[in-house]
């Protein structure tokens, strides 16, 4: 019997056309924020530790501003509804697993028939005077990179030997998640990490190349 495929699909700057938080980082520019994103990078603190603090640098009284900012600017990758079809025509279980937040994820992703609980992503409160991130997707025993949202610990939970596992993404969220799958389809750093571990990927512009790879591809 051949494998079920399942795809674990990054969020920010693979569905969307740019990185969201980095984004409202940019436009809100509170002091700080790219000092917060070097140490991040150059793996002085987790992605947890990195996301949590940035946001901690706005305050709850810009909630309304912040979230509308979020989704207005954020631009829907070319191809992306017609993928979400795609998948649900040829029973390919689609999941989100994202490193952004709640806030600006899931209105962004409402127009697609995507099941929330499908949908992988941190959380946020509003409660305090700046805004708090929540972490309900954390590593599980064999990780140790305090992702804060655990692609690797998802990907897991989906066994090698019933799934065809097939991973899409940018950067260094998707790089660890990148390496337990079949097939991984790359854009940006995520290509660059690819090339230095010598692992074989698909470079994607569109959605509409990807489909044409996977209808190229025998299913495993």
């Amino acid at each position: 019997m051949s494998k079920e495929r399942i795809i674990f699909c990054d969020f920010d700057g693979t569905i969307t056309v740019n990185d969201n938080i980095v984004a409202i980082m940019k436009h809100f520019n509170p002091p700080g924020w790219d000092a917060i994103v070097e140490q991040i990078l150059s793996k002085q603190i987790s992605i947890k530790q990195g996301v949590g603090a940035m946001f901690a640098l706005l305050p709850t009284s810009r909630r309304e501003e912040i979230v509308n900012y979020a989704i207005s600017n954020a631009v829907i990758r070319d191809g992306f509804k017609e993928f979400v079809d795609y998948c649900q025509v040829n029973g390919i279980k689609l999941l989100i697993t994202s490193g952004g937040i709640d806030f600006f994820i899931y209105p962004l992703l409402k127009p697609f028939p995507i099941s929330v609980d499908h949908i992988y992503c941190n959380a946020s409160s509003f409660e305090g005077s700046t805004i708090e991130i929540l972490w309900p997707n954390r590593c599980d025993e064999h990780c140790t990179t305090d992702c804060g949202m655990c692609k690797t610990s998802i990907i897991r939970s989906y066994p090698a030997e019933k799934y065809e596992r097939i991973i899409i993404g940018d950067s260094i969220t998707d790089f660890e998640g990148a390496k337990l799958v079949d097939t991984i389809f790359a854009r940006s750093h995520l290509i660059d990490m690819c090339e230095q571990m010598n692992y074989p990927y698909y470079a994607f512009d569109t959605f509409f190349d990807i489909m044409k790879q996977l209808e190229a591809e025998p299913v495993i």
